[in-house]
């Protein structure tokens, strides 16, 4: 009953999502946009049951976010605290149901992944995005990992805060739940689909996640593939320390 009441709710709330970008954002500024990102987003955390404790600052100002990458719900974490946050997410999130336009809605910028041509494309638009003073969030692993472990990175991205010489700010998620220091039913990897993980996130109980925000870096003349590791180690040692 637990999980069809979260259910429930997370249906109409989603409909007040797509009512939010569609028509209330027509009468809001930039800072009401966020503040609505901001407040929707912590509310989806919420209606599932779990609760988010933050540590660190954002660095004000553009800046690329590099965050660990477990479960789908990984962006409304990150806006709950950075609702300006713009993500750059694989293509086919944008056809999911409901979810892709409330994505598309937040400025998300969309790339195929398998194409060399198309990611230096969005190399290009983050470069400018950048440029413009936006703050960009990748999750340089690429694809959802179990929590515990990174999977490796991948730099290209990286170059766009190494030519508009912007920091990084890396930014480590941990899902956690009773007895499990990394969150079983809030992983989103294997055969999983989007409707099982849904239904596993609510069916679950006691769950929550720490979002903590590391020191930022300088990209002045950086190497991007030695940038992408440092910023991993990080990550990794957070996480043991965490473990």
């Amino acid at each position: 009953m637990l999980a069809v009441w979260r259910l429930l709710r997370l249906i109409a709330h989603v409909g007040g999502g797509l009512w939010m970008v569609h028509v209330r954002f027509k009468g809001l500024d930039q800072a009401g946009r966020h503040g609505a990102i901001q407040a929707w987003s912590a509310k989806t955390l919420a209606i599932l049951g779990i609760e988010l404790k933050r540590s660190g600052t954002p660095r004000p100002g553009a800046k690329l976010v590099l965050a660990n990458h477990v479960s789908w719900l990984d962006i409304a974490a990150v806006h709950a605290v950075m609702p300006e946050a713009r993500f750059v997410s694989k293509a086919d999130i944008k056809h999911w149901p409901l979810v892709g336009a409330l994505v598309e809605a937040a400025g998300t910028l969309f790339i195929e992944r398998s194409s060399k041509r198309d990611a230096l494309r969005v190399v290009h638009q983050t470069a400018a995005a950048l440029k413009e003073g936006d703050t960009v969030a990748v999750f340089p692993e690429g694809t959802t990992g179990p929590g515990p472990e990174l999977l490796p990175f991948h730099a290209n991205l990286l170059q766009a805060a190494i030519a508009t010489e912007v920091p990084i700010q890396p930014l480590l998620l941990r899902w956690h739940g009773p007895g499990e220091r990394f969150s079983t039913p809030l992983r989103f990897i294997g055969d999983m689909t989007l409707a099982q993980s849904v239904w596993a996130i609510a069916s679950a109980r006691g769950q929550g996640c720490e979002l903590k925000l590391l020191t930022p870096l300088e990209t002045a003349h950086a190497d991007r593939r030695a940038l992408s590791e440092h910023v991993r180690e990080l990550l990794a040692d957070e996480l043991k320390v965490q473990s």
